[in-house]
């Protein structure tokens, strides 16, 4: 009896110490990843990670996957894309069950039928608004790259799938890169506190070159033929929103970021000159002018080699505060800001952004405070694309009267 009693005392300190080593190893599990809350995430069960659904198995969803793995708090399930050699590559690379994988346009539903937690969406921006919002419908959280739409009205579809999101517990995060940026924040939040006075003018720019090279390759042996032009949709206006909406709303959503407030009209004009294949343009001016009537100047072509930057500059009364992507940030004035450069920005504010969607689902943080700035931005970029196309003044009332849907004209591609 002795004996057995010892044994017994001797079991339950091995017990009590092997919870706490297991405690110390573990933390408080999100530091490994491997304990979730069941009720935080649709159909996840304990002691597993985020289910992602990835929409667009394209060169930027294969891209950003690889960031997702890296996190360590999201197993890929499931996948789609149009096209199937897309999503089986994808689904080869990232170990995603074949019958997980989907194909078609409407492939995504299919998706949505299976178990996944969230779903990250980087197909062509004209697809984000019906995706999110049936990822939504679905119970799924949702991920969204930039731009979030084309036109006003998927601007207003966004905005209501992000409240429903909200009201169902769901998040809802857009992935702008600069907005996690902590010189481009402290800056920004430097302005707002008018360190350089109230601004009375400013600019920004988009230099770059082509980044759809490829793209025009794979669309000149049959511009018209719509599967290629969904490959190409880079440079196809109704699938991309045109390079303003698509590329140029970087610098674009940094001025109204720092304005704090949308343009009341806009002014532009614009073209296309580099190339004969793809109805995107390759240049915009526009004017926008912000209430107090502050103008700020835009500029952008995407074309040719030389000079490249993504630059947003404000001249206040005190002081100028001078942004630029994954370039120096800061104020200079009565009362400068020294800032820094973050090199790897691309990379590091996608990083940031998976790991804030993480801990908003993990935490039940719902409020999804990135929509609103990436509509207003987005909405920018839409008022200042129509005033260049009409060579006219456009005012952000009239332009919120718009009905108009881009039609990428897709008909016979296979659902």
């Amino acid at each position: 009896m002795a004996e057995e009693s010892k044994q017994s005392s001797d079991s339950q300190r091995r017990r009590a110490l092997d919870r706490r080593e297991f405690m110390a190893r573990t933390g408080a599990a999100v530091i490994s990843f491997s304990i979730m809350r069941p009720e935080l995430v649709r159909g996840s069960q304990a002691n597993s990670k985020i289910a992602l659904g990835m929409i667009g198995c394209g060169s930027r969803g294969t891209w950003i996957a690889d960031l997702f793995q890296k996190h360590g708090g999201y197993e890929i399930v499931a996948a789609m894309d149009y096209f199937p050699d897309q999503v089986n590559a994808f689904g080869t690379k990232y170990s995603v069950a074949p019958e997980r994988c989907y194909s078609g346009l409407l492939g995504y539903r299919r998706m949505l039928e299976g178990k996944v937690d969230a779903v990250a969406i980087e197909s062509p921006p004209y697809f984000h608004p019906e995706q999110a919002a049936a990822a939504v419908e679905a119970g799924a959280h949702v991920y969204l790259a930039k731009p979030v739409a084309v036109d006003v009205p998927g601007c207003r579809s966004i905005e209501e799938s992000s409240g429903k999101a909200s009201a169902k517990k769901r998040c809802f995060l857009v992935d702008f890169q600069t907005r996690t940026d902590p010189f481009y924040q402290e800056a920004i939040k430097r302005v707002h506190n008018g360190d350089i006075g109230p601004i009375l003018c400013g600019e920004a720019a988009y230099w770059a070159g082509s980044p759809f090279l490829r793209q025009v390759e794979q669309l000149q042996p049959d511009p018209a033929d719509p599967e290629r032009r969904l490959r190409a949709w880079g440079v196809d206006r109704a699938l991309s929103g045109d390079i303003i909406t698509e590329q140029n709303i970087h610098a674009i959503d940094v001025a109204t970021w720092i304005m704090d407030n949308h343009p009341v009209r806009a002014w532009g004009k614009g073209g296309l000159k580099s190339r004969s294949e793809g109805s995107c343009w390759d240049h915009f001016s526009v004017m926008f002018t912000f209430p107090e009537e502050v103008i700020v100047t835009f500029a952008s072509k995407q074309f040719g080699e030389g000079y490249d930057d993504i630059l947003c500059r404000m001249y206040g009364a005190k002081g100028t505060i001078d942004t630029h992507y994954a370039g120096n940030v800061a104020i200079r004035g009565k009362v400068p800001y020294e800032g820094g450069t973050s090199e790897q920005l691309y990379k590091e504010g996608a990083a940031s952004n998976i790991a804030t969607f993480y801990d908003d689902v993990t935490q039940s943080r719902f409020s999804n405070p990135t929509t609103a700035p990436s509509v207003r931005s987005n909405l920018t970029t839409i008022l200042g694309r129509t005033a260049a196309y009409k060579h006219a003044e456009v005012t952000w009332e009239q332009l919120m009267k718009s009905k108009e849907r881009l039609d990428p004209k897709l008909q016979g591609l296979k659902e």
